[in-house]
């Protein structure tokens, strides 16, 4: 399985046009016959005027085939493509191998948060990523992870997580219980050491969504 994260940057005061067509337009065109949606947000809190939107494809082959059939759907050219194109400044792709494949939290109304880390070259990443994985039931206690992806285009030696928290006052309540817990302080001691830069973007669900 492939994942496909596509960040949009619009422009200013034109989230909820892109939103909209998304919702309406595009998923009535697309649904999931060109790829699997696994989640759409806009942000919040960090870069502001951007929409994400997560696909999955069994592999490569299949997503180079269903993006050629979406690209030759006539409504998808003159019904969809119209509506974004004056309101889209900038496209960045990232595409994903599962580290932990994604689980839709417990309840919706949720909030998110997309941590994206770039470790230094040459095995830093899955170093990382090890340290992490081992460490993350202990992290678990205080709020769940929704998925855990490595980059293999896009963006090389990164890692993307997502976590999904009832309200920003329940993160910031979770963030600070973990902290306290031995486990996850011992892997924040040293997880760090493996990493360049850390960037965190809090995003809000669209309401097509599948992840709410």
């Amino acid at each position: 399985m492939i994942y496909e994260l596509r960040t949009y940057t619009v422009k200013p005061g034109s989230v909820g046009d892109m939103v909209k067509a998304a919702s309406t337009v595009s998923l009535d065109i697309r649904g999931n016959d060109f790829g699997k949606l696994e989640g759409y947000w806009f942000t919040e809190i960090g870069p502001l005027n951007q929409v994400l939107h997560m696909w999955s494809y069994s592999d490569l082959n299949e997503r180079t085939r269903l993006r050629a059939e979406l690209a030759r759907n006539a409504r998808w050219t003159s019904d969809y493509l119209p509506l974004i194109r004056p309101i889209l400044v900038r496209q960045e792709v990232r595409l994903m191998n599962a580290i932990k494949p994604p689980v839709a939290p417990g309840s919706t109304g949720n909030i998110y948060e997309l941590r994206n880390y770039r470790a230094k070259p040459l095995g830093a990443v899955r170093q990382w990523a090890d340290a992490f994985t081992a460490a993350l039931p202990a992290r678990e206690k205080y709020s769940k992870i929704v998925g855990l992806w490595q980059t293999e285009t896009g963006q090389p030696n990164e890692v993307c997580h997502i976590w999904a928290y009832p309200s920003l006052d329940a993160r910031a309540e979770a963030r600070a219980n973990a902290t306290k817990d031995p486990v996850w302080a011992e892997f924040l001691g040293k997880g760090p050491a493996f990493l360049e830069e850390m960037h965190s973007t809090i995003m809000l669900p669209a309401p097509h969504s599948p992840l709410k």
